[in-house]
């Protein structure tokens, strides 16, 4: 999926007054080395694994353990106080890496503790008998694949310029869908282990994080100088003005409302399998991966040709517009099914919206960024709009699934999942107004 020159010049955000610690920084940038797609693929796969396959099985699996009279409640606190901690972990792990002078460079060092924290994180919630320890064993492993997102996507933004970045932004995008299959794969192998479903996949994802980490070409940053850190700018760390910058106001609002109606399909698709489908406890492994199997079926067929498209014809808006669309309808249909296979054809029509915009959605985003040469700290922010819609689902799950339920019918999906759809519809309206890029 190599990138191609585009006849149309590029569309780029304006560009922010460069700190002079920046300009040195990207003024000795190495050439991009040979592979760089690949590499960035393992990395961004790698720390997926270990963040998809709790949220989509080992998390509500391990919290039935612990309560099985009431696992959804243990699934809510633990995913709401995950969603709480981003507020503070991505902004700051973002200005760190800006900030981070090292022989290793700015994203390096991220990446080596992103693999830690997993692996950590993996033998915690193995140990997990208690919703306290459970939630303890979901912030250590947020820290890490908070660390790897946030330095898998700043390396994007810091060695490709932006008519480049489509076959990048489907990669990174790709890596959920795929990672989620690697991890439900191995999950499905040691079905009768939970602790191994916890363990394999957090191994496999640390280590091509590391393969990443070891391997990647990143300039030392040792000699670069580092503008004062004062209050005001510490502060700013966690806030970009949409005032004076609408298109990137404009765009994590429509990311933060996508992403709550795909995270309410996939924090409770294995309680809506077991409880709603009434889908076999014994086969719920299977099941789930048949769905990510479908979902990567669909985005590798589409994901790299909507991204190197939108290189091509110079536009993001309508790739990301449309799509998130399609996304809602297929949230909509989901609600309408009455057996597994209905709902792999609606999760289908969720993987089209899903995959074309994840694969042109972070190239838009990377053009709307307030200071390109420092791309961390804002791409930090920008990934709590992937991120806050776990807490606001967690929130708002409870009081969703409790309407009009019954004793035939103890969760209202049908309200959870409408819900998102409403959201990922405004999220897609949102993308209009953008002006900056086409």
């Amino acid at each position: 999926m190599a990138a191609e020159p585009i006849p149309a010049p590029p569309v780029t955000a304006p560009q922010a007054a460069v700190p002079e610690g920046a300009a040195q920084l990207t003024a000795d940038r190495p050439a991009l080395q040979r592979g760089f797609l690949p590499l960035l693929a393992v990395g961004a796969i790698g720390g997926a694994v270990a963040l998809m396959t709790p949220a989509l099985l080992t998390a509500s699996l391990k919290a039935n353990a612990i309560d099985p009279a009431d696992g959804t409640t243990v699934l809510s606190v633990v995913t709401g106080a995950q969603g709480l901690f981003t507020l503070l972990a991505f902004p700051v792990l973002g200005r760190l890496s800006d900030r981070t002078r090292s022989a290793l460079g700015r994203r390096r060092p991220y990446l080596l503790l992103g693999a830690a924290a997993i692996l950590a994180g993996a033998v915690l919630m193995v140990l997990a008998d208690s919703t306290a320890l459970l939630t303890l064993a979901g912030l250590v492993t947020t820290l890490g694949t908070g660390a790897v997102v946030m330095a898998v996507t700043s390396v994007v933004a810091d060695q490709l310029p932006p008519d480049r970045r489509g076959p990048a932004s489907a990669i990174v995008s790709l890596s959920t869908g795929l990672g989620a299959l690697v991890g439900l794969g191995i999950g499905q192998l040691v079905h009768t282990s939970l602790t191994a479903q916890i363990l394999l996949p957090a191994a496999v994802g640390a280590v091509g994080v590391l393969a990443m980490a070891l391997t990647l070409r990143e300039a030392p940053s040792t000699g670069a100088e580092r503008e004062p850190l004062d209050l005001r700018a510490a502060f700013g760390t966690f806030w970009v003005n949409p005032l004076r910058h609408p298109d990137f106001g404009l765009a994590w609002t429509s990311r933060l409302l996508v992403f709550c109606g795909v995270g309410a399909l996939n924090a409770y698709q294995v309680f809506y399998l077991l409880m709603g489908l009434h889908v076999d406890g014994a086969a719920i492994a299977a099941s789930v991966l048949a769905t990510v199997l479908v979902v990567n079926a669909v985005s590798l067929v589409l994901a790299p040709l909507a991204g190197k498209l939108s290189d091509r014809i110079g536009r993001r808006k309508p790739f990301v517009g449309v799509s998130a669309a399609v996304l809602a309808l297929g949230l909509v249909l989901v609600t309408r099914v009455d057996s597994f296979g209905e709902y792999l054809l609606a999760t289908a029509v969720v993987a089209v919206g899903q995959g074309i915009y994840f694969a042109v959605d972070l190239a838009l985003v990377t053009q709307v960024l307030p200071d390109p040469d420092n791309p961390a700290k804002d791409i930090g922010i920008m990934n709590l709009a992937n991120n806050l819609p776990t807490f606001i689902v967690s929130a708002a799950a409870p009081a969703l699934l409790a309407l009009g339920a019954s004793a035939e019918n103890p969760k209202n999906f049908d309200a959870l999942f409408l819900c998102g759809a409403a959201a990922a519809l405004v999220g897609a309206l949102l993308i209009l107004p953008i002006r900056k890029v086409r």
